[in-house]
């Protein structure tokens, strides 16, 4: 068991570190001039290749759909692969390996890299969900999210450090193959984990996580200002980056040490030796029997509760809810016109006359991981005083303990609303 909760923090680091790369969109601002200019098209058909990639998360159900009948790893490397090919054929095009490409078969093959974002999410999720427990699984899941808006600052660094003049090519060549490889390296600990933390660990376990979360955005926000980052190498900004996270695993290395140091003490309390008589070693056998018992039907009384407390909901009864459509036509008008403005930052950037479009895709991208961290951290700190609705979950007045939910449509539901 000790064991075991340490590996459901390195599952929650491994997520991290997908998460991290998993927004292969978002450095789309910073490279769309040279495709522009590469693939010889107008400002009008770039614009249709900024809203392709994120029309492919409209088929995010795909995801979702897959996540229960295929093993996670596997949805995992179909995500990442999609992405391969999606980036990756893009990738030949521009180096003129391939010249029988049409416009539409670039809108096609960018529709379908963002779709892989998608999959790599829909897993990101479920292992969530199914580590952590009810009161916990949504900040972790908020938590994980937040480090999606870290993509951008962390492709820029390598391109910066890498890449010459040319950035195009080398945006599309990491966007093609940094996911596969990060899913590779990420797949033996991205998994579900039985695991039962005790409330003390958990808590401070999350605290360490905010901790270090915010020290990473406060990094990225300061080397993405200019006058920072023209006092520091390229080189000397992507090792901070990677640095910082790293620091995600101090959080199961302590708990293995704790883990290891409380299995230590153990063992030196078996190593001495009590003398009871057999009527006091049957009353003892007796009193942990029944100890074992009452903590097996305390824990499937808190099971029950914990299946009743909500009730996930299909997409017809979902769309039946004002709610839905409150937060349909919040998400459409406000975070769209958000994505509209950002993959288009680059051009308002160079018509300005700003050279620096990498630095400044580099700050909008920090500032965006704060964003997504701040509802994480409220509802962290304030769950006990109200309660952060998600989409597809109704509390409702009534609840059977004994009827067992349906299942949940996470490919549709969490892509939707929290893909970049």
């Amino acid at each position: 068991m000790p064991s075991s909760t340490a590996f459901q923090w390195l599952s929650l680091v491994g997520i991290i570190w997908l998460q991290s790369i998993n927004g292969t969109n978002t450095n789309f601002p910073a490279y769309s001039s040279q495709l522009k200019q590469l693939l010889s098209i107008s400002q009008f058909q770039l614009n249709n290749l900024a809203f392709a990639s994120d029309a492919g998360k409209i088929f995010g159900f795909f995801s979702g759909m897959a996540a229960f009948y295929l093993p996670l790893w596997l949805v995992l490397m179909i995500g990442s692969t999609l992405g391969l090919i999606g980036y990756g054929v893009q990738y030949l095009l521009i180096t003129n390996q391939i010249s029988s490409l049409s416009y539409w078969h670039v809108f096609l093959l960018t529709v379908l890299a963002g779709n892989s974002i998608c999959w790599i999410n829909t897993v990101c999720y479920v292992i969530t969900i199914r580590n952590f427990s009810s009161d916990h699984r949504q900040v972790a899941v908020g938590l994980t999210t937040s480090y999606q808006g870290l993509s951008a600052k962390i492709y820029t660094s390598i391109v910066g450090t890498v890449s010459g003049q040319n950035k195009a090519k080398t945006f599309l060549f990491l966007n093609s193959f940094l996911p596969l490889i990060v899913s590779l390296i990420a797949a033996p600990v991205v998994r579900e984990i039985e695991a039962v933390t005790r409330p003390k660990h958990m808590s401070v376990g999350f605290v360490v996580m905010f901790v270090i979360t915010i020290a990473t955005g406060i990094y990225a926000v300061m080397s993405s200002l200019q006058f920072v980052s023209n006092k520091i190498s390229p080189l000397s900004n992507l090792v901070g980056v990677l640095v910082f996270l790293l620091f995600p695993l101090l959080v199961p290395l302590s708990m293995k040490i704790n883990a290891l140091v409380g299995s230590w003490h153990k063992n030196r309390e078996k190593q001495r030796v009590y003398h009871f008589t057999a009527e006091e070693s049957h009353d003892i056998e007796e009193r942990i029997e029944n100890e074992v018992k009452e903590g097996e039907d305390s824990r499937e009384v808190n099971q029950e509760v914990g299946i009743g407390i909500r009730e996930e909901v299909g997409v017809k009864l979902m769309l039946r809810r004002i709610d839905f459509w409150l937060y349909f036509f919040v998400y459409l008008f406000g975070a769209t016109l958000g994505l509209v403005f950002l993959n288009n930052l680059g051009q308002i950037a160079e018509s300005r006359g700003y050279s620096g479009t990498s630095s400044l895709v580099s700050l909008s991208s920090s500032f965006g991981f704060f964003g997504r961290l701040m509802p994480s951290i409220g509802d962290y700190f304030y769950r006990g005083k109200f309660t952060i609705s998600r989409p597809a979950t109704m509390n409702p007045p009534k609840v059977n303990l004994h009827m067992p939910p349906p299942p949940t449509l996470v490919g549709m539901t969490y892509n939707a609303v929290a893909s970049p």
